[in-house]
This record gives C-alpha cells, sequence and structure tokens, in this order.
C-alpha cells in the first residue's frame, strides 16, 4: 500500500479509476486501489473502486509476483496496485496500468462468499442487499441514486427555494391514513392504562401519542406562508401491509410548498422539475445509463415483442424531457377507461369508475397505451382526497394533480391547499378530523393566509423511473419493508 506522512501520520494515498480514464496520465505512475471484478488468464485483472461505471484493466506479468500472491487474488478481493499506465493493446478499454507493485488488501473466500462472477439475479442479489452494491447494476443504480439526490438540491436551490426541515417525529397524520409507526417509551409489558383502559399518552414522552411522520407537508406549509418557497427532502414512513414492488416502508420524499400557487403553478412546477431531474442524470451520468439500458435490452431479448419496452432506457428518458406532459381531469380519465378495448374485454381487475380511485392498471394503460407519454390528471372526487385540498367550484371534485410515468404509475401527488378558513373547517369535520390536533394548521388561514400548492414525490419511485429497475427495493440501499429489517 502507497502511504505518505502528514504530521508524523501514514496517510493513504491513491488515484481513483475515474481520474485515469478521464485524463490518463500516460507513462506516468499511480496507485489504484479497489476490487477485482474479473481474473484472467492470471495476467488480466479488471478493476472497479466504485467512482465509475468503467473498470480499469490491469497488467500482471505473474512470473514477477510469488506465485502464492498472484493465486490469492479473487473475484472481490480487495487490492492495491502501483504501476505505469500506457496505452492498451487489448480492445475495450483506451489505457490500462501495467503493475509493478501488488497488495492484497482483504482477501476473498470464494467458498463462503455469496456472490459469483457470474450474472445473477436481482431477486438474488436483493437476498444479499448489504453485498449487491460491489454488482455493476447496483453499483450504477445507486451512483444515480446520488445523483437525482444532488440534482434536486441542485434544482430548488437555484430557483430560490429554502430547505426546511421537517420532524420525523410528529403528533398528526397529514393523510388521515392511520397506518403510522407508533413512537413510545412505554414499557410495552407494563403499559399504564387510564381508568376506562385506554394507553395512558400522558406518561409517555411526549405527553401525548405520536408517530414517525408520513409527509411533511402540513409542516412546510408552515415555512411557505412566511418564506415563499420551500422545499422537504427526507425519510418519511408507512405502515402498510404491503408486500408490491412500488411500496416501502421507509422511503424519501421531495415535497415543495409555495405560496402565492394555484393548481396549474403546481402542474408546471411537477413537470419542470422532473424533467430537469432526468437531464440532470442524462448530462452527467450517461456511463450508468448506458449500463443500465444494455441491462434491460439483454433481459428483454427472449421476451415476446409485446412484452419488451417500446423504446429503450435512454431514449425514453429522453422522449419524457422533449414532450409536454399530457394533462386531463380525471372525469376524462375515467371517461377513457370506460371507453378503451381492456374494458370492454373485461381486462382490468378494477372496473374504473367516478368515484374510485385510479388503480396502478388504469394509470398505466392511459400512459403506455392511450397516450404513450407522461399524464398528469386533475380534479379529483373530494371523497378519495385528503382534507386540505382545494374545493372546486363545483362542490364534488378537489384542485389535486398526480404525475403519471410509465412502468411505475403516480411518481407525484399534489394539490392546491384549501386557504379557506370555513371550507377547510368544514372539510375536517367531514373527514372526522377534530380541530384540537391541527390548531396550528388553521392558524394559518385565520392570521394571514394565502393561496398556495405543492406536491409529493417519490424519490425511490424517480430513482426507479430513471434506473429502469422494475423493484422500488432495488433502488434504495437498505429497503424497509413487512418483515424486512435486516441491516
Amino acid at each position: 500500500m502507497v502511504s505518505s506522512r502528514k504530521n508524523d501520520r501514514v496517510m493513504i494515498t491513491r488515484t481513483e479509476i475515474t481520474k485515469v480514464l478521464q485524463n490518463p496520465p500516460l507513462d506516468s505512475e499511480v496507485t489504484v486501489m479497489g476490487w477485482v471484478r474479473a481474473y484472467r488468464g492470471r495476467r488480466f485483472i479488471a478493476l472497479f473502486d466504485g467512482s465509475t461505471s468503467q473498470t480499469l484493466q490491469i497488467v500482471v506479468d505473474f512470473e514477477n509476483f510469488p506465485e502464492e500472491l498472484i493465486n490469492s487474488i479473487k473475484f472481490h478481493s480487495c487490492i492495491s496496485v502501483t504501476g505505469t499506465v500506457v496505452k492498451s493493446q487489448g480492445a475495450g478499454q483506451d489505457v490500462e496500468v501495467v503493475a509493478k507493485s501488488l497488495e492484497i488488501l482483504g482477501e476473498n473466500n470464494l467458498d463462503e462468499y455469496p456472490l459469483q462472477a457470474k450474472k445473477q439475479t436481482v431477486e438474488f442479489l436483493r437476498e444479499h442487499a448489504h453485498l449487491r452494491t460491489r454488482t455493476a447494476t447496483f453499483s450504477a443504480v445507486f451512483r444515480i441514486r446520488h445523483a437525482v439526490a444532488y440534482a434536486v438540491h441542485k434544482y430548488f436551490n437555484d430557483r430560490g427555494y429554502y430547505y426546511y426541515h421537517t420532524p420525523i417525529i410528529t403528533g398528526s397524520d397529514a393523510e388521515g391514513a392511520g397506518e403510522m409507526f407508533r413512537v413510545s417509551t412505554l414499557d410495552p409489558a407494563d403499559t399504564p392504562m387510564t381508568e376506562d383502559q385506554q394507553v395512558d399518552y400522558n406518561q409517555d414522552f411526549f405527553g401525548k401519542p405520536t408517530n414517525l411522520t408520513v409527509s411533511g407537508q402540513l409542516q412546510a406549509e408552515i415555512g411557505a406562508l412566511a418564506l415563499g418557497k420551500v422545499y422537504t427532502f427526507g425519510p418519511t414512513f408507512r405502515a402498510e401491509n404491503s408486500n408490491t414492488t412500488r411500496h416501502l416502508s421507509e422511503f424519501w420524499m421531495i415535497e415543495p410548498e409555495v405560496a402565492f400557487f394555484d393548481l396549474d403553478n403546481d402542474m408546471d412546477l411537477a413537470e419542470d422539475f422532473v424533467k430537469y431531474l432526468i437531464t440532470y442524470v442524462l448530462d452527467h451520468f450517461a456511463g450508468d445509463l448506458e449500463l443500465l439500458d444494455k441491462r434491460i435490452q439483454d433481459a428483454e431479448k427472449n421476451l415476446p415483442q409485446a412484452q419488451r419496452r417500446p423504446m429503450g432506457l435512454i431514449e425514453m428518458l429522453r422522449f419524457v424531457v422533449d414532450n409536454e406532459f399530457e394533462r386531463i381531469t380525471y372525469t376524462e380519465a375515467i371517461e377513457l377507461l370506460r371507453r378503451s378495448k381492456p374494458f370492454k374485454k373485461g381486462k382490468f381487475e378494477f372496473e374504473p369508475h367516478w368515484g374510485a380511485d385510479l388503480q396502478a392498471e388504469h394509470e398505466r394503460f392511459l400512459v403506455e397505451k392511450h397516450f404513450k407519454k407522461p399524464v398528469i390528471v386533475r380534479d379529483y372526487p373530494k371523497d378519495i382526497k385528503a382534507f386540505y385540498m382545494r374545493m372546486n367550484d363545483d362542490d364534488k371534485t378537489v384542485a389535486a394533480m398526480d404525475v403519471l410515468f410509465p412502468y411505475i404509475g403516480e411518481v407525484i401527488g399534489g394539490s392546491q391547499r384549501e386557504e379557506r378558513q370555513s371550507v377547510l373547517l368544514e372539510r375536517m369535520k367531514e373527514m372526522d378530523i377534530p380541530e384540537e390536533e391541527l390548531w396550528w394548521y388553521l392558524d394559518l388561514r385565520r392570521f394571514g393566509g394565502a393561496p398556495h400548492a405543492g406536491f409529493g414525490l417519490g424519490f425511490g419511485r424517480m430513482v426507479q423511473f430513471i434506473t429502469g429497475m422494475t423493484n422500488i427495493r432495488d433502488v434504495i440501499p437498505f429497503p424497509r419493508a413487512p418483515r424486512l429489517a435486516e441491516f
């Protein structure tokens, strides 16, 4: 291992593989460190260090190294190599490093190691999620996840939004769903009870029932009605017993809230925002996208044509960026679904009818079959939406909108918020939401209320779409779902 001394401390020095490949210092000596992705003929090592989707070829003259050392190099062993950067004589890479010295930093016992050099299914890798990031696919996914997260902050910062930290522990349920994780310090084996045999939360840490948040929206409205433009970006939690490819129990949400916004402003912001995120990844992480694009093509090449994606991954991303999203009302969506061939032939599992929420199969039909591009559906029936959404003049619908994407369905849900105190109070009564629980939320209307709007973007679903992964558990390093909390 190459090291240097700094203030009498030994410090590791190395060059990242991405820097070697981007600006190759020909004929100079470098030290690179990483994991072995392939080892051919005891001569050629494909080395990766996570800095890029590409590997760096290391050329080893095994006659110049102890045989024991050469034989100890295995798949996913961690090694340090010092050598000279030269033009490559072989195909597939521009430069390579001819090894002068080699050190094994971490051995790997292949008899016990669950991963192998051959391709393995994402389902198998999901069972070994603590090791899967070493594979080309998952290292690309998580680099892109980083890219999207960075782009979120850059987008809002460059447009004058303030990053507003909302609480993870909350006493309110923004969605009214009731499926929340309880936060408590009470002893479950000796829970204090009231005279009427209810849990005595007065003795709990916060003196009241509290939960992990399902959304930072209500608190973000506090920020918007003082700072003008804010956004949250943090973890949220749903205690839903859902084992699907689109749901997690712990996931990240992006929630902008903007004063003096109506629903049309909100839809414009949503469309511009997601196009920006996609464009950022296309511009800065093309290599990772190309790798994932090829992965999808390889996976689908033996499928019937009807089951393949109509476009490649990169082609689809560019198509979304280059085309305006279709905008329709909920009522129009229901009419389209009821006129569709799948409905007439009884192919839908759930019947689309006015007053029922759109199911994933309905969303995907609208996006993938009918319009063949992202769709924004607006003006939903009030009975299937949350209490805080602004009532429309028809007294039947609210100023809500959902953004629907191919293969994923809903990625964004938003609305213009109800700023009229009297209407908000009436909606809360209709939905049995006690005024005393949200007194502070009502104060935002009583004292200088203003029109405002916002939305929530499921970060995981956005990453899922950009990477082309079919299961949301594959775009988060540590997935949490029912009976899944291994590490």
